[in-house]
Formats: C-alpha cells, structure tokens, sequence
C-alpha cells in the first residue's frame, strides 16, 4: 500500500522540480525526501526519478504517480475539511475558485455574507479560468468553482453538479450607437485570448463576417479603456460591467446571448456543512 506521506513528497518534488525546495515546503531534510523517494521507488517497482545535471526530473512513470497523488492528496485534505465541518461550522474550511468578473461582482457579497454568518469559518479564494477552476476541483484542491457555461458549452462529466447562480448577458461596447455586431464588421476588434475569444467568433460567423481583431486582453477593465480610447470595439458580459464601468462607452445589450453562471460541486450530495452555506450565500448574492 501507498504512504501518503511519501506520496506528499512526490507531489512536493513533482511541483517544484526540486528535492531541497521540496524539502523546504514539507519541513524535512534534503536526506528525508531522498529516502521517501527510494522508499517510493521500491514499493512500486518503478523508475520515478532520473538525474539531470545537478536536477531531477520526473520519469513518465513518475509523471503519473506524482499527478494521481495530487488528487488523492486533495481529496484527503477535503475529507479533512468534510470531517470538521461536521462539528459545526464554527470550525472546518470551505475553498472556492471563481472568474475575475463574478470574483470583481457577485463573489465578494457572498464570501462576506458566510464570513458575517459564521466567523470561524475559514474561506479561502482563487482567481482563475473555469477550465482550470474544474481541475482544481475534480482535485479535491477546491469545494466549490463558480464557472460560466454558454449553451454550446459541451456537458460536464460524471460526478458533477451545477447549482445555478443567473443568466448574464452579453453587452456590445462602442462609442458610436450600434444594435448587432455586424454594424462593425469593418472596425477593429478587441478579444480575448484563443480560447477566450470562440464565442466572440462564432457570433460574428452567425452574422456573416469575421471580426478583425487588432488587440487581445482578457483582461476587462483594459478590455474598456481600450474601447473608450476608440481604438476598437468588444463584447464583455454583465457581470464585468457591473464591476466596472468606464466613461464614454456606450454598452448595447445583445439579444439572445447570454452566458449561465454556476457554482459547481463534485461528488454526490449531500454537500457538507461548509460547502451548503457557501452554496446558499452564492444563490443569495445572485438573487439580490
């Protein structure tokens, strides 16, 4: 059987690339961590490590060791939380990973609702993408994501479970008057990055043209200063409005286009003590 100890280590020394800020991070010697790793190698029979110069690095085999202990681990520390939450949420933990604009809007009400309602409770928050909010939560890194889904959006995948927060719809920013994209399909575009920017995309392709996009930022309140410089026009959602409004932008509600937004658990219910509140203070914030 697999010590979890060992496989802290391996995790530690597959996140750093390194034995001694391996060592650093758990608290141990340099020694320690190398005979966990020999202890490792030998239980699994597997090469886990090869010497690169004065470094290491992870074999394939240990590649995949080191990214199956990353989820256990996670999964053992939410077990940890789940286990204190159940004496009460005076105590236990809840962590949470959200998108800048639902993070810059709806998140903060709702973390400071939980934290007014039960302060022992430690809340904890990361600002990232949805895509890398679901990893850290199949993980067990996370509790909950808030994530945004638009209706081409293929399904989640087993196991989990979308709480639906609202519908936020997509403005059209410009500082001349426009109704539909197509009134600027000659204008320079401002868009987000290749993997941001494929609704955008497909918008502009359902009204006959492709946008010429000059600058690229995912970053929405450069998004707007960019706008209201006149150096081109974009599509930002609600959300990132209501966290941000810059002067001389006129914002043009489009119709029929609309992102959902979510707060995502794993696993099947009931949610603990924890993760029930934060969900319930999400749909508070949402609602109000």
């Amino acid at each position: 059987m697999l010590d979890i100890t060992r496989l802290r280590v391996i995790d530690a020394v597959a996140r750093h690339g390194s034995v001694t800020e391996a060592a650093k991070e758990l608290h141990y010697s340099q020694p320690s961590v190398s005979h966990h790793l020999a202890r490792l190698e030998t239980e699994t029979g597997a090469q886990l490590l090869q010497r690169v110069g004065r470094g290491i690095r992870l074999t394939q085999s240990g590649r995949i060791l080191a990214d199956r202990a990353a989820e256990i681990i996670g999964r053992i520390d939410a077990a940890e939380a789940e286990l204190s939450a159940h004496v009460g949420l005076t105590a236990g933990r809840v962590r949470m990973a959200g998108f800048s604009s639902a993070i810059g809007s709806l998140i903060p009400g709702a973390v400071a609702a939980l934290a007014r309602a039960h302060p022992g409770l430690q809340i904890s928050l990361v600002d990232t993408h949805p895509i890398e909010a679901m990893e850290l939560l199949r993980s067990g890194k996370i509790d909950v994501a808030v994530i945004f889904r638009y209706e081409e959006t293929e399904p989640e995948a087993d196991g989990i479970r979308l709480h639906y927060l609202l519908d936020d719809p997509l403005y059209l920013l410009s500082t001349t008057p426009a109704e539909t994209l197509a009134d600027f399909r000659d204008a320079t575009w401002i868009a987000g990055c290749d993997r941001c920017r494929s609704h955008l995309v497909a918008m502009c392709a359902e009204e006959g043209f492709e946008p010429q996009i000059g600058y690229t930022s995912d970053d929405m309140v450069v998004m707007q200063a960019l706008v209201a410089a006149g150096l081109g026009v974009t599509t930002i959602p609600g959300l990132a409005l209501r966290s941000h409004s810059a002067e001389g932008i006129i914002a043009h509600q489009l119709p029929r286009s609309r992102r959902r937004i979510y707060a995502v658990t794993y696993g099947e219910p009931p949610d603990p003590p924890a993760t029930a509140a934060l969900l319930a203070a999400l749909t508070a914030a949402a609602a109000g």
